[in-house]
């Protein structure tokens, strides 16, 4: 076991613009990312596992109505919340997602109780919400999800004819002491969205992936993009068949991304423990703590 690790964590891309926040908000936003670091910081700091890692640090955003994930998820055409979430073991290569579930109030939590039960490695609607009974994994009222920000992000969409639009995501990827990769990946999707879509968040390799051999990663923008660029299994692919470095790969990627019409970001953690947040939107929420204990946390 080596006395490193590193852990990254994002709030989402391409969900704001600079001329509209506030000091205010922008030191709101910066403290919450800094609390959410700092929660998988302390599982690594006292030798717990990346998985452990990155859970924690998500249901901290999940848990933060900032964020549009969890408890701040955007509304839907119908007036719900429909979530998604992922989480992936770099070395095993286990996966569990889930999609379009409502009433729970961590969703990365059912993601990982997918992967740790082990017979499915993706569950949607009802049989998502059964295994959420059977764990006993903590359900709220859908009052609980409302927020006035969101609600009326979706008022505004009602009134003015526009396509649906995207207000963030949340993840975190995450290097242990023992060198073991994980990344997890959540959010409320689209607000406006249609009934049954699912974004990249929960599909592992386009919004999530981890493998020991390569890298973690975790992405945000227009997830419809990110799936047909295949964004997150294509980093991991470019390192591990090219041997290209992390950055290099990460840019290529947005650069496909941006070629289908997409826009966002993501936050990767290589290997050896490098780490890189690039994003080609106007910002992207994100902090990281790297391998020699330097903290960055970053809006714009």
């Amino acid at each position: 076991m080596n006395k490193t690790f590193a852990l990254a964590i994002h709030g989402g891309a391409g969900t704001l613009a600079k001329e509209n926040m506030t000091t205010d908000q922008r030191r709101e936003h910066e403290a919450a990312l800094e609390h959410a670091l700092s929660t998988g910081i302390a599982i690594l700091q006292k030798g717990g596992n990346s998985l452990d890692a990155v859970e924690a640090a998500v249901i901290s955003l999940e848990d933060c109505p900032l964020f549009n994930a969890g408890k701040g998820s955007v509304f839907t055409r119908k007036g719900d919340h429909e979530m998604d979430a992922a989480i992936m073991d770099g070395r095993t290569l286990k996966a569990g997602a889930i999609g379009g579930i409502t009433r729970i109030k961590n969703p990365i939590r059912l993601a990982r109780t997918v992967m740790d039960q082990g017979e499915y490695a993706f569950l949607a609607g009802e049989k998502a919400l059964q295994l959420a009974l059977d764990y006993r994994l903590p359900l709220e009222d859908p009052t609980y999800f409302y927020t006035s920000m969101r609600y009326a992000q979706w008022q505004q969409l009602q009134t003015t004819p526009a396509k649906e639009k995207g207000f963030g995501t949340v993840g975190a990827v995450a290097m242990d002491h023992n060198g073991h990769l994980a990344a997890a990946t959540s959010t409320g999707g689209l607000v406006n969205k249609a009934y049954g879509r699912l974004g990249d968040s929960c599909v592992i390799g386009g919004g999530t992936y981890a493998n020991n051999a390569t890298c973690a990663i975790s992405c945000t923008g227009d997830g419809e993009a990110f799936i047909r660029a295949v964004a997150a299994y294509d980093v991991s692919c470019l390192i591990e068949y090219s041997q290209m470095p992390l950055e290099d790969a990460c840019q290529k990627v947005l650069n496909k991304v941006a070629s289908l019409g997409g826009a966002g970001g993501l936050i990767a953690i290589h290997r050896s423990g490098g780490i890189v947040m690039p994003f080609n939107s106007e910002g992207m929420y994100r902090a990281c703590r790297d391998t020699s204990g330097h903290i960055t946390v970053g809006i714009f």
